[in-house]
Formats: structure tokens, sequence, C-alpha cells
């Protein structure tokens, strides 16, 4: 019988859910997870790890100043990267900003 992929990581999930649940919440889930969204986005950069950690670190926004928030749902003073999009074939971060600065820039 050939391997299926498919039910082995259905088994898996099923068998390790609590594991699976406990990794998602560390920091290097979310840092790997943040630096895939970014990628599919279009986001270009020559070290992604070098920019998570300004990104993380960015407190206020480049534009307007105001102070970033760390709450779940998105708000206008959450922390976004901004890039151009009709770069794409070099590095095309612009600034970090917040949510209401990134939606005005369109």
């Amino acid at each position: 019988m050939p391997f299926d992929k498919k039910e082995y990581m259905k088994k898996y999930r099923k068998e390790n859910k609590e594991n699976i649940k406990k990794y998602y919440q560390t920091e290097e889930s979310k840092k790997r997870m943040r630096i895939n969204n970014w990628k599919k986005r279009g986001i270009i950069f020559s070290d992604y790890d070098l920019l998570y950690d300004i990104f993380i670190n960015t407190e206020h926004c480049d534009l307007c100043k105001v102070k970033f928030s760390e709450d779940i749902k998105r708000t206008s003073t959450t922390r976004c990267l901004d890039h151009d999009h009709t770069i794409t074939d070099c590095e095309n971060v612009r600034n970090i900003l917040c949510h209401k600065c990134n939606m005005g820039r369109g």
C-alpha cells in the first residue's frame, strides 16, 4: 500500500493536537508565520530575520509617530510593514507604519 501523506498528516494532527497548539503560540512559530506571510504578499528583503527583528522592536509609526498596539484584533494602531507593490525584482520595503497610515498611503 502506497504512503498516503494526507492521511498521515490528518492522523498526526489528531494525535498531537495539544503540542501543535503550544507550538503555534511560541515566538519561533509566530516569526516563521509572519515571514512566510510577507513572502506571500510580495515583500522582498535580503535578510528576513533582520527585518523581523526591526519590525518587532519598532514601537512607533514612521509617519504619525503613534505608539503601536499589541491587540489580537487589527486596530488603527496595529503595526504594518509597508512596501512598494510595483517593485518585484529587488527590496521593496518602505516603512513600518500603523494600519491607518498604511491604508492611507494606499
